[in-house]
């Protein structure tokens, strides 16, 4: 399951704008308050809204003033969001799944103003549409998984929704005769974000249980008593990984004291007795949580990772991108926002878009489809080196 297709419009600085041809990772390049932070808290949005409801989502985004707030400054019409994305939805073969979204507000409340998911059933013809509302109520489509060959013989079911700010989405992703549905939901309600906080990771923890990773990584002990009991195998595979990329480090194991915390201890092979994690450099301890997120055993299908290269030497960079890439490859789509070009290097142009405001309005572009950018790769420059130079127009960090 991945997303192969973004469309924001009026949600915050993205006036008009789209991501086409997705790869599984993806890399967004940007100046501070270019809207990289923005994209990802368009998938947080989402998920606040099939949890709770659009006004509860908005309020979260723009407090208050919610819609107001969220909706571009100065642009009228409602806030859209549009996805497309590939699926296994049965019958042996995946669909593209389009889900489209438009929150309005009518006398100073939010609403659901049209909400359509559609796919097409076969290899051809135009997407039929299984789910469509407008402020409140409509129509879903409810022999979806039957033999219907033709659209005309689809059962569609009038209902209305408790709420007009309500997702019709959000009831039908609970029940597998909707697959479509499911798999959107699915995705959605299980999309994490990574914004990794050393600081937050180096304390000891009270004892608890975590099987996975949380967004500032504070349970990152938690997570490897998890790990080192119930899946020795991927515990291992993560101490392989570790012990491959940073000199030394020989075990790493997690210990309950009598006063009921958790400790991280880590051996190197110079010295006979283990230390603590606070005595570990800050690299090692975050390279050590990013391999925990990224062999999780139930990996999220949508991960997204804020500037993962804070605190970790320059080389180590390249061995994130690759374990970045292969997770992708293992089926959880990555989203990485970076302003290192040490990590930009490691990365191929059809993986990288650059986000650029202008006039207080962000633009996207791949880095693949920029003639001038794509000519000096084919000579053997790398990214990051072009990034610095300057070479990505509106994204000049000096």
């Amino acid at each position: 399951m991945k997303i192969e297709y973004i469309k924001l419009k009026n949600f915050r600085a993205f006036r008009d704008v789209a991501l086409r041809d997705i790869p599984d990772f993806c890399v967004l390049v940007g100046a501070n308050g270019a809207g990289k932070s923005t994209l990802f808290s368009a998938f947080g949005f989402l998920r606040d809204a099939m949890s709770t409801n659009v006004t509860a989502a908005l309020g979260r985004l723009g407090g208050s003033r919610g819609f107001q707030e969220v909706r571009s400054r100065g642009c009228p019409g409602p806030i859209e969001v549009e996805l497309k994305i590939r699926a296994d939805i049965g019958r042996d073969r995946t669909s593209l799944i389009t889900y489209e979204l438009a929150i309005d507000e009518v006398n100073g409340r939010p609403i659901v103003a049209r909400e359509i998911l559609k796919y097409r059933r076969g290899s051809g013809g135009k997407p039929w549409h299984f789910l469509d509302f407008s402020n409140g109520q409509g129509e879903a489509v409810t022999n979806e998984l039957e033999s219907v060959t033709d659209e005309r013989q689809l059962k569609r079911e009038h209902q209305v929704l408790r709420s007009p700010d309500i997702l019709a989405i959000k009831g039908l992703a609970q029940f597998e005769r909707f697959p479509a549905a499911v798999a959107l939901g699915s995705l959605i309600e299980n999309w994490h974000l990574s914004d990794f906080h050393i600081s937050r990771a180096r304390p000891e923890q009270e004892t608890g249980y975590a099987e996975h990773l949380s967004r500032e990584g504070e349970n990152l002990s938690l997570v490897i008593e998890y790990l080192h009991k119930q899946h020795p195998a991927v515990f291992r595979k993560v101490l392989d990984r570790l012990t491959k990329c940073v000199p030394g480090i020989t075990s790493v194991e997690s210990k309950t004291t009598e006063e009921g915390r958790v400790l991280l201890r880590f051996q190197d092979g110079a010295f006979e007795d283990p230390f603590l994690a606070r005595y570990v450099s800050d690299g090692t301890i975050k390279m050590l949580a990013y391999l925990v997120l990224l062999y999780d055993p139930a990996p999220h299908p949508l991960l997204c990772v804020e500037e993962p290269e804070n605190q970790l030497y320059p080389s180590l960079l390249w061995d994130l991108a690759e374990e970045f890439r292969a997770y992708a490859a293992r089926g959880g789509q990555v989203f990485v926002s970076t302003h290192s070009p040490d990590f930009l290097n490691a990365i191929r142009p059809d993986e990288v878009f650059w986000l650029a405001k202008t006039h207080g309005y962000t633009s996207i572009r791949r880095a693949s489809e920029d003639t001038q950018v794509k000519a000096l790769i084919d000579e053997g420059d790398q990214l990051g080196y072009l990034w610095k130079q300057g070479m990505f127009q509106g994204v000049d960090p000096t």
